[in-house]
Formats: C-alpha cells, sequence, structure tokens
C-alpha cells in the first residue's frame, strides 16, 4: 500500500494555483499596510498638497488591493474545498491526506449543513440565537463550535484507528504514512501520522474534543449555577450577605487561577478528600436553583409547584448522590474519580468570576421600573431576582458563557500538559500536546495536530461571543 500525499490527485493542478495565490496575497497585504501607514503618516497634507483628486486616487488604491486579497482568499479557498470534494469521488491514494480526512468527517458535515440551513430559513423566530445568522463574525465562530460539538458526537464514526491502539512500525510515522500489514477491513493510513507510542495521531485528536466537550460544557454550566445562586441575593439583598460572599469570591479570586487549578488536582490534594468535600456542597446549588426557581413562580398554584419542585428534588438528589459520591443505586449517575476532580476544580475555580459578574449586573437593573413594578404587585424577592431581573441579565451572561467554555478548555489543556489531566492515556488534547513537545523538532505533527484542533475551537468560542455580544448591544 502506497503512502498518502497530503493534496492527492489533485494537487499537481491545485497546489501550484494555491502558491501563486498566497504569493498575490501577502503582496497585496503588505501594499495595502504600506498605503494604510502613508495615509496616515501625511494626514491633512494629502488634502491640503494634492487636492481632493490624490486622495480619491488614494481611496481607490486601497480598495483595489482589499478586492485582490479577498479575491485571492477566496480562489484557495476554493482549492481547498475541491480537494477536500475529492475525497468524496477520487479512488483509494488519490483521495489524499485531506481528502480522506474530509470524507471521513462526513457526519459532520452534514449535520452543520442541516444545523445552520434550518437556524438561516428560522432565524427570525429564534431570538438572539437567530439574530446571530446576521453576524458574520458570529457565524464563522458557530460553525467552528459545531463542528466540534458534531466531532465529538459523532467520534466513533470518524475515527479511523483505535485512539489508544498500537501498531508495529508506526511510532513517529510521518502522516499518510501507510499501516504496515493492516487486518482486513482496517483502514490503511495513519491520516496525520503516528505519535512516540504508535497510536494514530487523527483519531485521538478526534477523541480529544470529546474529552474536552464532556467537561468544558458541563463544569462551566455548574460554575454559573453556583454564581447565579450567589450572585442573585447578593446584589438584590445588600449588606452582611453581600459583604460575607463578596469577601469569599474576592478570596477564590485573589490566587493565580492556573497555580489555583493546578493545587485542585494534585495527588496529595486529591488524597486529602477535598474535592470529594468540594463535590458534596457545589453539586447541591443546581437542585436548588431549580427548585426555588420552580417554587417561586408557581407558589400560586401549590399542585403544579409541588410537582415541579419534587421532580426537581427526586432527580437532583439523585443525580446528586451519583456524581458526588457515586452512590447512585441504580448506577446511572456516576463519574470517573480522576474526572470528578477535573471537574469539581474547573468549577470551584470559576464560580467566583461569575459571581461578580451576576453582582454587578443585579445592582444595576434592581433600579429599573419594572423591578419597583413586581415590588408594588408584592411579589417575593426570589420571584424578581429570577423572573424580572435575571432573563434581562441574558445577553451578558451568555457571551460570558461562551468566553468561560473557551478559557476552561485552556486550562483543561494546561492541566494535560502538565499530567494533571483526566489521566495519562487520555486521548485529551494538553496531554496529547504534552507527549508530543519532547520530539517537536524532529517529529512535529503529534503535537501540531491537537495544538490546531486546541486554537481552532477557543477562537471559536471568542468568535460566537463577540458574535453574541455584537447582536445582544443591538436589543
Amino acid at each position: 500500500m502506497e503512502d498518502l500525499s497530503w493534496t492527492g490527485a489533485l494537487g499537481p493542478f491545485l497546489v501550484p494555483v494555491i502558491n501563486m495565490a498566497a504569493i498575490v496575497l501577502a503582496i497585496a497585504v503588505i501594499a495595502r499596510i504600506l498605503v494604510s501607514l502613508a495615509d496616515w503618516a501625511r494626514g491633512a497634507d494629502a488634502v491640503a498638497v494634492g487636492g481632493p483628486v490624490l486622495a480619491a486616487r488614494r481611496r481607490g488604491l486601497g480598495g483595489t488591493l482589499d478586492l485582490a486579497a479577498q479575491v485571492t482568499i477566496g480562489l484557495i479557498l476554493l482549492c481547498i474545498l475541491l480537494i477536500g470534494l475529492g475525497g468524496f469521488v477520487l479512488p483509494g491514494a488519490s483521495k489524499g491526506i485531506l481528502g480522506w480526512a474530509a470524507l471521513r468527517f462526513w457526519p459532520v458535515w452534514v449535520a452543520l449543513v442541516v444545523t445552520l440551513g434550518l437556524s438561516i430559513r428560522f432565524k427570525r423566530r429564534l431570538g438572539l440565537y437567530g439574530k446571530l445568522m446576521d453576524s458574520p463574525v458570529g457565524l464563522v465562530g458557530l460553525a467552528l463550535v459545531l463542528f466540534w460539538v458534531f466531532t465529538a458526537i459523532f467520534a466513533d464514526a470518524i475515527i479511523t484507528q483505535d485512539p489508544l491502539g498500537q501498531l508495529s512500525g508506526m511510532k513517529n510515522i510521518v502522516p499518510g504514512a501507510a499501516v504496515k500489514n493492516p487486518s482486513e477491513g482496517d483502514f490503511a493510513w495513519y491520516l496525520f501520522g503516528g505519535d512516540h507510542l504508535a497510536r494514530d495521531v487523527f483519531s485521538r485528536m478526534v477523541m480529544g474534543a470529546q474529552r474536552v466537550l464532556q467537561i468544558a460544557p458541563a463544569a462551566t454550566v455548574f460554575a454559573f449555577m453556583v454564581g447565579v445562586t450567589l450572585g442573585l441575593p447578593a446584589g438584590y439583598f445588600g449588606g452582611k450577605l453581600d459583604t460575607l460572599l463578596s469577601f469569599l469570591a474576592n478570596l477564590v479570586l485573589a490566587f493565580p487561577v492556573i497555580l489555583l487549578f493546578y493545587l485542585l488536582v494534585t495527588p496529595e490534594i486529591v488524597q486529602t478528600g477535598i474535592p470529594m468535600y468540594f463535590a458534596a456542597v457545589l453539586f447541591l446549588f443546581p437542585v436548588i436553583f431549580f427548585a426555588v426557581l420552580f417554587n417561586s413562580r408557581y407558589k400560586t398554584n401549590p399542585p403544579r409547584r409541588n410537582l415541579y419542585v419534587g421532580v426537581t428534588l427526586v432527580l437532583g438528589l439523585w443525580a446528586y448522590l451519583g456524581l458526588a459520591f457515586n452512590a447512585d443505586p441504580l448506577g446511572v449517575w456516576s463519574m470517573d474519580p480522576n474526572m470528578l476532580n477535573v471537574f469539581v476544580s474547573v468549577v470551584f475555580v470559576n464560580s467566583p468570576g461569575v459571581f461578580r459578574i451576576v453582582r454587578g449586573l443585579v445592582m444595576d437593573i434592581k433600579a429599573r421600573d419594572y423591578v419597583a413594578a413586581g415590588q408594588t404587585r408584592g411579589e417575593s424577592p426570589w420571584y424578581i431576582m429570577l423572573w424580572e431581573i435575571l432573563p434581562n441579565a441574558r445577553g451578558p451572561l451568555i457571551v460570558d458563557f461562551c468566553l468561560r467554555i473557551g478559557y476552561t478548555t485552556i486550562l483543561l489543556g494546561t492541566l494535560g500538559f502538565f499530567g494533571l489531566g483526566v489521566s495519562p492515556e487520555s486521548p485529551d488534547w494538553g496531554s496529547t500536546i504534552n507527549a508530543g513537545r519532547k520530539l517537536l523538532s524532529i517529529f512535529p505533527h503529534p503535537a501540531i495536530v491537537p495544538a490546531v484542533a486546541l486554537m481552532s475551537l477557543v477562537l471559536g468560542l471568542n468568535l460566537l461571543a463577540d458574535g453574541l455580544r455584537e447582536e445582544s448591544l443591538k436589543d
């Protein structure tokens, strides 16, 4: 079996076009920067000396350079798209590495097209999420985030090899290398090469997305539950409660985040049982939040209130016993001890920041007229906080939620890099980068591939947050 090239059979035709377009793009960008610097340096002198005609010529030159850059970027993207599409029509090794990778991700492409198509079609009915479709920055960020979400969902169908499997002769093998003596039905190549233990880098990258997205969003949701549950009364009531909770939050925030995160997952701290105690406290907050939410909303309708609060307590405490103490009698809820340590650490580190944001928003919003109207109607404080104030603070909180998932992703990668991730053999991106860095100058692909994946996910989350902020400010 022959090795794969990056671009396959289309490479001889499209690579020269990409190279030429890249050169033109570089020249256009450099020229545009020089024109902008010249305009800035001369400023008003351009009009005084050369008059409006010279200024108009400069603007025309800048517009031409911008158009050239846009055309060359579009040409490069078109060539890459054609190479990817070649993976669906060309046979065997003719697909190339990029073609085979595009083909392996086919469930992700289908899910992306369906999701974004329906979102754009019904955007006027989808509130803030629908408005995101009108923001180019937000749409690009959403596409990047959804790409990795769908990758995590369909990971088992995308991978080409066992992420933990080791094949003879594939140690630090280059991308596109053919598997030595593959078994019947096995994939014949290591698309992105092999690592120092002869494991498939492509499959480990794909499964790494699953690891990251199992922890980061869920832990951020729990952190928001803690921060919202404590921040609402602190900002609304003020006084000694606010002073005490603010002091505790500032105490946690006084530590450098990376250092605090690092300390919470070290084996010495874990052996003391501190993460278990933290879990026992922090995991109660979602149950408290939803119980108070339904009680305040349906207090005047006791049958419905009792039903919702009862279901919340039963399901919540059932999950609480399983997740915090691994004591679920039915075995439905459980969490690996290593994952529990990381999960609790993320919640503990992020909660004070959420608390301060919620507290500040509540202190601002509680002076609004609709809050005074609710107080005049005799609504309870928790009803006002949860059903009047909190919905009107959703814009900044949604933006912060997206950013905080990105920060959490970086923290998880940092922990894995330090060898304190979920488990030593885990394919999470931080651990993979750490394992690959030792031979970075000789075999860069085992570290570069997960690093690019991590960067793209965090970039997508940041762009998504920017798009949400942009659209929320229009309300």
